[in-house]
């Protein structure tokens, strides 16, 4: 057993299942002060004043008027990928637009032929240590998606990966099959025959193999239409893998519809978003999953949380971690963003990355906040002046221990 002790404030704390939140009660984030929290081989198994705190004869540990939060839960990631795209940063900076990029070979395609050239133990030995980094960040399950292959044998050897990560790890890792991410320059002019390939090819081999949980696809202009979105996303239900849908990124066009229309459990990005898409989400059990600092690196607009949570929906944060648009897997500047950006409040924001990241990769029953029975997965601050502090000091480190299912890193 492990007693943690003198706990400024336990944030998000449930006596009962905590529920998703949407609308006005994202805004309600649970906290005791003057707290402890008790673990038991890895998971949470009472916690409360520290007027009621057990009298045991256990190793305890002091965390000397610091918060703790549950671990962050960032469902939308692409944190398997081989070097960087600075390059890239530099033309953005000279007026290339990201469609621009894309269209000169640049964006996903460049990062796919890196990937192709890359072995698998350099990419799980680089893959690795951007893992180590996001635990420290506090993050304690996260969702990885393939999409940096676009060729059979490269899409299988990211997910490999993810599968390896799983393995040395114990973060909790959800894995995502993202063969439909770009049309690759040899099937320009054969569409077709590459959506053929994932779901004649790909997803079976995916599939049997077990190596991932969802299957997702990137529905805008510069990559997949709605039809054949909604052929790749029947295609993985048939085989079991529900939908996870890049969409509304820089169009509306039906995406979220067709996304709803199919049960994916979240649609992701949602930078732009109308009157009957929101209505489309509110008839739904599908999380709209806000990932702000995308548009913060490439300088784009951002997506309008205020809006979706005013409308009675619920919001997840995540960091889309990737080379392209988001080389940063850091939840609490995501915070900040959202914060400032999208005039989230803070206890919004923290609800979107703990409990409705979680649902939104469906370990809400596990994950994402402090009650008894979930995984003991959370992370203790440097003393802070309040909550609000976290998101306002964006450029302060200000976690100080990090545990995983009971243990510190």
């Amino acid at each position: 057993m492990l007693l943690i002790r003198n706990i400024h404030s336990l944030v998000q704390t449930y006596s009962s299942h905590c529920p998703v939140k949407k609308g006005s009660a994202m805004s309600h984030l649970p906290i005791i002060n003057n707290a402890f929290l008790l673990i038991d081989k890895g998971i949470i198994i009472d916690f409360g004043e520290m007027k009621d705190c057990p009298n045991l004869n256990v190793k305890t540990h002091d965390v000397e008027h610091g918060f703790v939060f549950p671990s962050w839960c960032d469902s939308h990631t692409h944190l398997v990928f081989a070097g960087s795209r600075e390059k890239e940063f530099v033309d953005r900076i000279n007026g290339l637009t990201y469609e621009e990029i894309a269209q000169r070979g640049g964006g996903i395609l460049n990062s796919a032929k890196k990937l192709q050239n890359t072995s698998e133990e350099e990419l799980f030995e680089q893959s690795y240590q951007r893992l180590e980094e996001v635990i420290q960040y506090g993050t304690g399950a996260i969702e990885i998606k393939s999409g940096y292959g676009l060729t059979l044998e490269s899409e299988l050897k990211i997910l490999r990966v993810i599968q390896r990560l799983k393995e040395h790890s114990d973060i909790t890792i959800r894995a995502t099959f993202l063969g439909a991410h770009a049309i690759p320059k040899e099937y320009k002019n054969n569409r077709k025959e590459y959506i053929n390939l994932i779901i004649d090819q790909m997803l079976p081999e995916v599939v049997e193999k077990n190596l991932a949980n969802y299957i997702d696809v990137f529905c805008e202009k510069v990559a997949f239409s709605v039809e054949e979105t909604v052929q790749i996303i029947k295609a993985g239900a048939k085989l079991g893998l529900k939908a996870k849908i890049h969409t509304n990124q820089f169009n509306c066009m039906g995406g979220i519809q067709a996304s709803v229309e199919h049960d994916a459990i979240s649609v992701d990005h949602l930078e732009v978003l109308n009157d009957e898409e929101i209505k489309c989400l509110q008839n739904s059990d599908t999380m709209p999953c806000l990932l702000p600092s995308a548009p913060f690196f490439i300088n784009d607009h951002y997506p309008p949380a205020r809006k979706i949570i005013d409308n009675n929906l619920p919001v997840a944060l995540a960091t889309d971690f990737n080379p392209g648009s988001t080389p940063s897997g850091k939840m609490s500047f995501v915070i900040s963003l959202a914060c400032i950006k999208m005039k989230m409040t803070p206890e919004e924001a923290i609800n979107a990355a703990t409990i409705n990241g979680a649902k939104a990769m469906e370990l809400e029953k596990t994950h994402g906040s402090i009650e008894k029975g979930k995984k003991a997965n959370f992370f203790i601050t440097k003393p802070m002046s309040s909550l609000a502090y976290l998101p306002y000091s964006f450029g302060t480190n200000l976690i100080k221990e990090v545990f995983l299912e009971g243990k510190k890193l």
